[in-house]
């Protein structure tokens, strides 16, 4: 069968969808909250292979044999850019350039109406705003991919697997030279069912969010792992673009570090997709992009509280690229860009699948689940104890002192 319906697992681009010429390959979450394609119509299907030539899953290769060239310290000369974006701002300067260019810019927003992530058609710089900020979910793609057309520029933002397909499409309609394509480092993408549940809990003290923001720097960048989400207008326009202010009726900020439930799931790797544990191969320095992007963590700029972004080019388009923005630039070898980026995909928690099976459950609540899980992670530990004497010993001369 030569169609993307011979895939059990893949990484839920959507790319096969915008290859399609029949047009009838849909894209849904399935049970466990991810996205994935199933061809609506068979009888349409004339195995064309397209919808597998563009499929990064299907392949065991990067679309493109590239190597990092260039890699930099960066950050938006514009203070309020940087302060309003996740590291550095540079993601948003580059964009912007785009738009200078004269290129569209495919890239992410938060729709509240759906509560998920969507990718979009920015053609002004005022329309990049919704894009502002990480989004630390899977984004729809389909909708803002069939809105591309062959024959215009874009700058295409989203997470390596999604730009490796992308490219795979552009090479396949021999159309590259229209494109630039930027991904980050990516940590993996959690269920949406996650983050349905994470909501449900919110909303209970918020009612219906207007606003999502993963990552703020109130407390400075370093901790800056929060999601706030507010049911009121807690923004405001200062040089068209989003700050946070500082209205608190009907405002969230749950933070990491008091024990944040979502970010315990998605850091902890204990949510992602199946791909993110047995099939990415764009960890570190492989990409398909021109440019990645990220946040330079690690000992260089750990006084920094204005945020530092990581920046490599990957082609020698993307660096001319990175070359005309204005931003500032402080090259470093790629090592220390990327300290604190993940090496190879994360291993799978023991409880995965039973975790994916509660949280699909429509019955069960994300503070239950967490009740669940957590005595779960109790019974493993004294069974581990129970097999392994000396590890028993230990524990016990350790409580005991």
């Amino acid at each position: 069968m030569n169609n993307i319906n011979s895939l059990n697992s893949c990484y839920g681009c959507g790319v096969c969808a915008k290859a399609c010429g029949k047009q009838i390959i849909d894209i849904n979450l399935n049970t466990n909250g991810f996205y994935k394609p199933h061809i609506s119509n068979l009888s349409q299907c004339t195995e064309c292979g397209l919808c597998v030539d563009v499929c990064s899953y299907s392949h065991n290769d990067l679309s493109i044999n590239s190597t990092p060239l260039k890699s930099f310290a960066s950050w938006s000369k514009n203070e309020t850019h940087r302060m309003v974006c996740s590291s550095g701002g540079v993601g948003l300067e580059i964009a912007l350039k785009a738009i200078d260019k004269g290129y569209q810019v495919c890239t992410v927003k938060y729709n509240t109406e759906n509560q998920r992530a969507e990718h979009y058609i920015a053609e002004t710089k005022e329309g990049l705003i919704p894009s502002v900020g990480s989004k630390y979910i899977q984004s729809y793609t389909v909708d803002a991919f069939q809105q591309i057309n062959r024959k215009e520029k874009y700058l295409v933002v989203g997470t390596p697997c999604q730009i490796d397909s992308f490219r795979r499409y552009a090479k396949r309609f021999k159309i590259e030279e229209n494109f630039i394509f930027m991904d980050f480092f990516c940590h993996g993408v959690p269920s949406m069912n996650v983050w349905k549940k994470y909501l449900e809990m919110i909303e209970k003290e918020t009612g219906k969010p207007t606003f999502v923001s993963w990552r703020n720097k109130v407390t400075g960048w370093h901790d800056s792992w929060a999601v706030m989400i507010d049911n009121k207008k807690m923004v405001d326009w200062l040089d068209s673009f989003r700050l946070l202010i500082g209205e608190k009726k009907g405002v969230v900020n749950s933070r990491r570090s008091q024990g944040d439930l979502f970010y315990k799931y998605f850091l902890n790797d204990t949510c992602l997709g199946e791909a993110c544990y047995d099939k990415c191969r764009f960890k570190y320095d492989k990409s398909a992009a021109d440019i990645r992007i990220g946040d330079l963590w690690g000992p260089t700029y750990k006084d920094d509280q204005k945020g530092v972004s990581a920046l490599v080019a990957f082609t020698k388009k993307g660096l001319d690229w990175i070359n005309s923005c204005d931003i500032n630039l402080i090259e470093h070898p790629f090592d220390t860009v990327a300290e604190g980026q993940m090496k190879r995909c994360p291993d799978k928690a023991k409880s995965h699948q039973l975790l994916m099976k509660w949280f699909s459950d429509n019955g069960l609540s994300i503070l239950e689940i967490d009740k669940k899980y957590e005595n779960r992670l109790k019974w493993d530990h004294r069974s581990f104890l129970l097999k392994h004497p000396k590890a028993l010993i230990s524990s016990l001369y350790h409580k005991l002192k």
